[in-house]
């Protein structure tokens, strides 16, 4: 077992990349002129951040990186309950990092200002990119939670294919953006919002409730539904009998 003070500095610096890659990907390359990688190019960039550090480090950490992951791996039986809340710490401290960073490398650029949607903040209504509604972000980010667990959680089952798990999350992750960007910029993570909504404030920092409170029933519903679909009983490092 890899003691706890390494997977919380792999954690910690596994969500700084995520956020640091993901949205520094949004803010400095996304509306670049003539160059500019756009919609397409930030999904990919969230994905590459994730199959990236789970190569990295998911043999240390596990490679969680989503305080929605690490609630929802403890649903399904896969992560103990005492280390939750260390992870969930760690995770936030890499995402304010990063946005801190993030916004001081785009400050060097000339004439630049840190929009009330800046450092790609999560939003719904007038923080949505499409103008969607409270309802509309709250129902797309609980589903597609739901959707990430499940991929987690299947691809790295102890039956499945060895080996392919970091493709088949960072595909996921892909996908996800794909769908939700215009809809809430795509959070599924509370600390990937978090880090951004602190730094810019007012309304996204008002909004962040829901970049929590979605990701983590989607994840909740996803270890439960996972653990009865593969028939998976709680191991004694989750169920405490081992104690």
């Amino acid at each position: 077992m890899v003691p706890l003070s390494k997977r919380l500095f792999a954690e910690c610096f596994g969500t700084f990349w995520l956020v640091f890659g993901g949205c520094g990907s949004a803010v400095l390359a996304a509306a670049f002129p003539d160059v500019g990688i756009g919609l397409l190019g930030v999904a990919l960039a969230f994905g590459l951040t994730v199959l990236t550090m789970a190569f990295s480090i998911g043999h240390i950490s596990g490679c969680h990186l989503n305080p929605a992951v690490t609630v929802g791996l403890w649903a399904g039986g896969r992560f103990p309950a005492r280390d939750i809340a260390p992870y969930i710490v760690v995770q936030l401290v890499g995402a304010v990092i990063a946005a801190a960073l993030l916004l001081f490398i785009a400050s060097g650029q000339p004439g630049y200002e840190l929009a009330p949607n800046g450092l790609a903040v999560n939003g719904y209504g007038l923080h949505s990119p499409g103008g969607y509604t409270l309802e509309s972000g709250l129902a797309i980010e609980m589903v597609l939670t739901f959707g990430f667990l499940s991929v987690i959680l299947g691809a790295t089952d102890s039956r499945a294919p060895a080996g392919f798990a970091p493709i088949a999350i960072g595909l996921a992750l892909t996908l996800i953006h794909l769908i939700s960007i215009p809809v809430t910029n795509t959070s599924v993570n509370p600390a990937r919002s978090t880090g951004p909504a602190l730094l810019v404030g007012g309304l996204a920092l008002h909004q962040l409730w829901l970049f929590w409170v979605a990701p983590i029933i989607g994840a909740l519903a996803a270890g439960g539904v996972y653990r009865w679909l593969a028939n998976e009983p709680l191991p004694p490092h989750v169920t405490g009998e081992h104690l």
